[in-house]
């Protein structure tokens, strides 16, 4: 075929074709003698998957790596550029919706009694706008690409002393999570605080000599996919899962598990490990579900990696997917509150602990008393397990 003629069979123009051309997605034959292009049927098919992945708002870059992929018959390489527009596709839905509930409240204002007061309209304007940002703003500064290979062996290189502490406070809690394992009606969150949460030591109230995130990595695992409890054939979202060991653990009691996370050498790590699960490149800020996916949502060691309002913004997310039973399990380090958070940076910067002081600078890691007074704001009980100075599990379940 002519480029005319290629043109009419697909619905296109011939200056989008020459466009494409221009750009090396494509590089139709000449013809001998008279040097026309002559397009041929793979020519065309071509041209019908560039057009298609422009179609969903495919950038140029991502369509020549997308088509190189498929020639080379790289199928897992071409799912994760289309996951990865998916997910922009929904964050722009998501963000789209908010502009729009933006927009209603302001419409509420302006029919209420009296004169509309023009600076309802300024706040509203302007907590979208910090919304909107904390949204575009996230990025990994700890590039897990480069960390997927040995993941799974950092999560467990505790040093002696850790392991000593570990496995007397794994003893306090596991005891104390048999109790509590299959309840699903759960306390106030800080009732009996002071008793019902600490840890059997003393040395859970002073900084650990050097930084290391995943002090009681397993038991705390452990007790989240206890606490979740899955009944067979639950389906489960793991935000930010890594290489899937907490996903894998709920995977393992029978419940249908869907891990995300926006690092591509994590997940297919994750995938090699379980073939079984459902992995998608997504992150805790526009989730790529339809509302009401999931009867539970879990993470582990990674809501930390949020700014506060990011951290908002991803607790909306949950509970957008969750059904409207659907129960919510968090792992991660956690002050208590501003004051403990004040009083361990004290420390670290009196006892000159650089290590510990950068991660605290570098993370967000979460106030307790903030995000359970979320959660019953919003219409869940919660209860909490302490395992060390920082790290807690809370579970959320709905009281309707």
């Amino acid at each position: 075929m002519n480029i005319k003629e290629a043109a009419d069979r697909l619905g296109i123009s011939a200056r989008a074709i020459r466009f494409y051309e221009e750009k090396g997605l494509i590089s139709p034959a000449k013809q001998t003698g008279n040097g026309y292009r002559s397009y041929t049927e793979n020519d065309i098919w071509r041209l019908q998957t560039i057009a298609a992945l422009r179609e969903i708002g495919m950038s140029l870059e991502d369509i020549a790596h997308a088509i190189g992929e498929i020639d080379q018959g790289n199928q897992q390489r071409l799912e994760e550029y289309l996951e990865l527009q998916q997910a922009v596709m929904y964050a722009q839905w998501i963000e789209l919706k908010r502009m729009l509930d933006t927009t209603q409240r302001m419409i509420d204002l302006n029919r209420q009694d009296g004169p509309l007061e023009v600076s309802h309209l300024h706040v509203l304007a302007d907590s979208s706008r910090r919304l909107r940002e904390a949204r575009q703003n996230w990025h990994d500064r700890w590039n897990y690409d480069t960390q997927a290979a040995i993941h799974d062996e950092r999560v467990q290189a505790t040093d002696s002393v850790s392991d000593g502490q570990a496995n007397s406070e794994g003893k306090h809690h596991s005891d104390n999570a048999s109790r509590i394992s299959d309840e699903h009606e759960v306390p106030h969150p800080h009732h009996n605080a002071d008793t019902d949460h600490s840890t059997s030591s003393d040395s859970n109230n002073t900084v650990q000599s050097s930084f290391y995130l995943y002090h009681n990595y397993d038991e705390a695992l452990e007790q989240t996919a206890r606490w979740i409890s899955p009944n067979l054939g639950e389906k489960g979202l793991d935000i930010g899962t890594g290489t899937g060991n907490l996903a894998g653990r709920l995977l393992q009691r029978g419940a249908d598990m869907t891990a995300i996370d926006q690092s591509r050498e994590m997940l297919r790590t994750c995938r090699n490990k379980y073939p079984v699960m459902h992995v998608k490149l997504g992150n805790f800020l526009a989730l790529p579900f339809e509302g009401d996916s999931f009867d539970f949502v879990v993470s582990s060691f990674a809501f930390h990696h949020l700014s506060p309002d990011q951290q908002l913004l991803a607790l909306e997310e949950m509970q957008r997917v969750l059904t409207s039973r659907g129960r919510i399990c968090l792992t991660d380090l956690m002050f208590t509150e501003a004051d403990h958070r004040d009083a361990f940076t004290d420390q670290v910067k009196a006892t000159g602990q650089e290590e510990w002081l950068r991660a605290v600078r570098e993370r967000h890691f979460p106030l307790l008393n903030e995000l359970c007074a979320w959660l019953e704001s919003h219409g869940y009980v919660t209860k909490l397990i302490r395992y060390n100075e920082l790290l807690h599990t809370v579970l959320a379940v709905p009281l309707r």
